[in-house]
C-alpha cells in the first residue's frame, strides 16, 4: 500500500478486522518509511449486479441508492446504519443465490420489505407505502394487521 503520506510502499499492518459478517476486512497500516497510520478495506470484488426492471430493461445494481431508500423508510427511528448496510448484505446475497447475476426489482423490493418487517415495523410500514403504492388508509390499515398477525403467530413483535 502506498502511504498517504509519504508515498512509500513499505508498511506492516498494525490490526485486522472483519467488516460486513466477514465481507470486509479493514486493515489498521502502518508506513515503515515515516510512521504515519492509515486505514484501508479490502473486499472481493464482485461482478456487477443488474437488476431487470418491469419493462424487460436491465440497469445496474445501485447498492447506495437502495441503502438511501431503507434510510428514508427507517428516518428518526433507532435504526442504525450498520443495520441497514447488513439488511441489504443479507437481501442481496439472498437474492444472488436464487437468480444469479440478474435479478428482478420486484424481487429487491419484496426482499427489504420482509427483512424491514423484522427490523422496525415503522420503517416497514413506511418502505411499504412506497413499494406496493398505497392508495389510502385501508392499505395501511391492512398492513399494519399483517405485522399483527406476524407478532401473534411468532411472538417476536410487539402488538401496535
Amino acid at each position: 500500500m502506498k502511504c498517504p503520506k509519504c508515498g512509500k510502499q513499505k508498511d506492516r499492518v498494525v490490526d485486522s478486522r472483519p467488516l460486513r459478517e466477514g465481507a470486509v476486512v479493514r486493515r489498521r497500516r502502518e508506513c515503515l518509511k515515516c510512521g504515519a497510520r492509515f486505514t484501508t478495506y479490502e473486499e472481493i470484488e464482485q461482478l456487477a449486479l443488474r437488476v431487470k426492471k418491469r419493462d424487460g430493461s436491465f440497469q445496474i445494481f445501485d447498492r447506495l441508492k437502495t441503502i438511501r431508500g431503507i434510510e428514508t423508510a427507517c428516518e428518526k427511528r433507532p435504526v442504525s446504519l450498520r443495520a441497514i448496510e447488513d439488511l441489504v448484505d443479507r437481501v442481496i446475497a439472498d437474492l444472488v443465490r436464487s437468480y444469479g447475476r440478474e435479478i428482478p426489482s420486484s424481487a429487491i423490493g419484496e426482499g427489504i420489505v420482509e427483512e424491514l418487517r423484522t427490523l422496525d415495523e415503522v420503517a416497514y410500514v413506511r418502505f411499504a407505502s412506497v413499494y406496493r403504492k398505497f392508495r389510502d388508509a385501508s392499505d395501511f390499515v391492512h398492513a399494519v394487521k399483517k405485522l399483527n398477525r406476524t407478532a401473534s403467530t411468532h411472538e417476536t413483535l410487539p402488538l401496535l
